[in-house]
C-alpha cells in the first residue's frame, strides 16, 4: 500500500507540474558585428636603430550580442556578450587572469565569448533601479568617456525635467573570499577594496542639455605593506553642456579631480600626504549646412609637475577610450589592436596612467594640449566624406628632461558609406608627422619616423 500510495502521489505531482501554464519571458536581441582591416606603416616611432618597428597588416572582428529578457512589464534581465573578438588567423592568447581593459572577461575569453553585462532593471513608480554588472564611464559628452563594465547598484529618478542619479560601484574586491582566502606572507586580505560612489543631476533638454556628476573613489588597496600603506580618497567633478543654436552644435565638458591621492597611515612618517589637483577640459563646435559641415575641437589634459612632490596634477584623468579624435594618435582601435607606439626613452602617448590602483584604462589621451579642425561633405545621403588636421603638444615633460613637447601633426581622411539601414562601410587613411617629443632626453644621434595608417571597416547593426 505504501508503495502504491507513493506511486499515486508522484503521478499526481507530475500531472500538476506539467499542467501548470508556463510564463515565458519575451526576449529581445540586438547587437553589432564588425570586420575590419588595418595597415600600419610602423609599430615603433624610433628610426635608424635596431629597435625600429616593422609594419603590420591584419584583419580583426567582433560580435557584440545584447539580450533583454522581459520578465514582466517593467522588470527586465539584461545581458551582453562579446564573441570572437580576435584577429583573423592570429595566435590565440594564453588562458589567464589578465582582464581585457574594456570587458568583464579576460583577453582569452573575449577571443571566444566573454559575458560583460548581466543586471536586473526594475522600472518602479518612484524611479528605475538597476543591480548587477552594467556599463559605466560614459557621461555628458564623449570626451573623457571610457565605457567599461562595472558591478554596481544604481537608482535613476526624476524631479520634473531633471534626472537624478545615484549609484555605488565596485572596482575591486579586496576582502577575504572563498576564491581569495590568503595572499601570502603579508597575510589575508582585509579592506583592500576599490569602491566608487556617484551622484549626478542631468537636464536632457532639446536645445540645451547640461549636467553635473561627482564620482568619489576610495581605494584601500595600497594600504597593504606591499604598496606602501596609504589610502586614496578623492573625487572627480564633471560638468558638461550641449547646445544647439541654429546650424551650430556646441559641446563642452570639464573634469577636475581633487582630494587625497596619497593619505599615508599615521605610523608612516617618511612621506608627506599628496593632494590630487588634476584638470581636463574640452570644447567642440560643429556647423552643419546639410550637404557640408565644418568643425573644430580644443582639448587639454594636465600633466604632472614632478617638481611638486605634495601635489598630483596629472596622470589620473584621461581623454577616455570612447573619444577618438584621430586615426593614429589617441585612437583606441589602433591602440587595442596594434599596440602602443613608443619612441626613445619609452616616450608614448597615450601614456599609462600614473595611478596603478584605479587604472581602468591606459589608452585615453594624457598630458596634452590638443587642437583639431575638420570639414566634411555629403554628396549623397548615404555618403559622408570628412578630412581633419590635428596638432598635439605635451603639457609637461619628466623634470623638464625631454628635448621637445611636440607630439606632432596628423592629417586624416575618412569616408563612410551607408549600404543599407543596418550595414555601413568605412575607409580611412591617416598620416602622422611625428614630433620631437618622441626623441626623449636627447636629440644627439637620434631620429623619429612619421607614421601612416589605412583602415577599412564593415559594420552591421541589428
Amino acid at each position: 500500500m505504501k508503495r502504491t500510495g507513493l506511486i499515486i502521489l508522484l503521478t499526481t505531482l507530475v500531472i500538476v507540474f506539467f499542467s501548470v501554464q508556463a510564463q515565458p519571458a519575451d526576449v529581445i536581441f540586438s547587437g553589432e558585428y564588425y570586420a575590419a582591416g588595418m595597415y600600419l606603416e610602423r609599430t615603433s616611432l624610433v628610426k635608424d636603430t635596431a629597435a625600429d618597428g616593422p609594419s603590420t597588416a591584419f584583419y580583426f572582428q567582433r560580435l557584440r550580442l545584447n539580450t533583454t529578457f522581459i520578465v514582466h512589464p517593467g522588470l527586465f534581465l539584461i545581458t551582453r556578450a562579446d564573441i570572437m573578438e580576435r584577429s583573423w588567423g592570429a595566435s590565440r592568447a594564453m588562458p589567464g587572469t589578465s582582464t581585457d581593459m574594456a570587458s568583464s572577461g579576460t583577453v582569452a575569453e573575449n577571443e571566444n565569448i566573454a559575458w560583460d553585462l548581466a543586471y536586473i532593471q526594475y522600472i518602479s513608480p518612484i524611479g528605475i533601479f538597476r543591480a548587477g554588472y552594467q556599463d559605466d564611464g560614459a557621461w555628458g559628452t564623449v570626451f573623457g568617456d571610457s565605457t567599461v563594465p562595472l558591478g554596481k547598484v544604481q537608482y535613476i529618478g526624476a524631479v520634473g525635467p531633471v534626472q537624478c542619479i545615484a549609484y555605488f560601484g565596485k572596482f575591486k574586491e579586496g576582502d577575504v573570499t572563498a576564491k581569495a582566502p590568503y595572499t601570502g606572507p603579508l597575510g589575508p586580505n582585509t579592506d583592500r577594496d576599490i569602491d566608487m560612489y556617484t551622484l549626478a543631476v542631468n537636464y536632457p533638454g532639446k536645445q540645451v542639455q547640461a549636467g553635473l556628476l561627482f564620482k568619489h573613489f576610495r581605494s584601500a588597496l595600497p594600504r597593504s605593506p606591499a604598496y606602501g600603506e596609504f589610502l586614496q580618497n578623492f573625487t572627480v567633478g564633471i560638468p558638461y553642456v550641449k547646445a544647439q543654436m541654429g546650424p551650430v552644435a556646441l559641446q563642452a565638458e570639464l573634469m577636475y579631480g581633487f582630494g587625497k591621492y596619497q593619505k599615508w597611515d599615521d605610523h608612516i612618517t617618511a612621506h608627506d600626504d599628496v593632494d590630487l589637483q588634476n584638470f581636463a577640459g574640452w570644447i567642440d563646435a560643429t556647423a552643419d549646412f546639410g550637404i557640408a559641415y565644418i568643425g573644430g575641437s580644443v582639448a587639454y589634459i594636465a600633466g604632472d609637475d614632478k617638481g611638486t612632490a605634495n601635489r598630483k596634477e596629472g596622470g589620473v584623468l584621461t581623454g577616455g577610450t570612447d573619444w577618438n579624435p584621430c586615426l593614429i594618435m589617441f585612437n583606441f582601435d589602433r591602440y587595442y589592436w596594434a599596440g602602443t607606439l613608443a619612441g626613445h626613452d619609452g616616450t608614448m602617448n597615450p601614456n599609462a596612467t600614473d595611478n596603478p590602483y584605479l587604472a581602468t584604462n591606459n589608452a585615453g589621451m594624457t598630458n596634452a594640449y590638443f587642437f583639431s579642425l575638420r570639414a566634411g561633405i555629403r554628396p549623397i545621403d548615404k555618403l559622408d566624406i570628412m578630412a581633419s588636421v590635428s596638432y598635439a603638444r605635451a603639457d609637461k615633460t619628466p623634470n623638464g628632461e625631454w628635448v621637445d613637447r611636440d607630439y606632432g601633426y596628423e592629417v586624416d581622411a575618412t569616408a563612410n558609406y551607408k549600404i543599407t539601414n543596418n550595414l555601413s562601410y568605412m575607409l580611412g587613411a591617416g598620416y602622422w608627422f611625428v614630433g620631437d617629443y618622441y626623441l626623449g632626453s636627447t636629440s644627439v644621434n637620434r631620429s623619429v619616423a612619421d607614421n601612416f595608417m589605412v583602415i577599412n571597416k564593415l559594420t552591421l547593426t541589428f
